[in-house]
């Protein structure tokens, strides 16, 4: 009978780290959905010739006019979810803070824009890539689709980026 019990609380033991440490690759699993990218990986979505309209943000986690206009770029994709537009956030923080700051703040915020880690040393070529105005200061974001491209080194109110959105899209 006792050996029947120890039975019991071993298959018991064994399912409860079973069931943690799937709840573990789960956590990483969840992690893996920002993807990290360098340059000519990026660059792809930077030049789609499709029926859709892009809002590509750079951004950061340090970066304080950033993180105050994520809002507006979270209101835009989800009010425009049913046109043809797409907001990809796209974060310049260091690659070594991807679990300590961009993970948390995605989920903290339940942010539900595509965002995306640029992971590439190699600034001076790619920001001259985007735009070869850019100065390289964030926040900056590109607004395309395949006839148009705009881009703006400045911080969005709302109604600043609808605005941006619609010239965009009168063509």
């Amino acid at each position: 009978m006792k050996f029947a019990n120890f039975k019991i609380i071993f298959v018991l033991a064994v399912s409860i780290v079973l069931l943690t440490s799937c709840n573990e690759e789960k956590k990483t699993n969840e992690q893996a959905s920002i993807p990290i990218m360098d340059f000519a990986q990026l660059e792809p979505l930077l030049n789609q010739k499709n029926d859709t309209t892009y809002v590509v943000n750079f951004w950061a986690t340090w970066c304080a006019p950033c993180v105050k206009e994520i809002p507006y770029f979270e209101k835009l994709n989800e009010e425009y979810k049913s046109s043809k537009v797409k907001v990809i956030l796209v974060n310049l923080d260091f690659p070594n803070q991807y679990e300590s700051r961009l993970i948390p703040f995605v989920k903290e915020r339940n942010i539900k824009s595509q965002v995306i880690m640029l992971d590439d040393p190699n600034a001076n070529y790619w920001i001259n890539e985007v735009n070869p105005s850019w100065s390289g200061s964030i926040p900056a974001t590109l607004v395309y689709n395949k006839s148009k491209r705009d881009f703006y080194e400045q911080e969005f109110t709302y109604d600043e980026l609808v605005n941006a959105l619609n010239t965009i899209n009168l063509n």
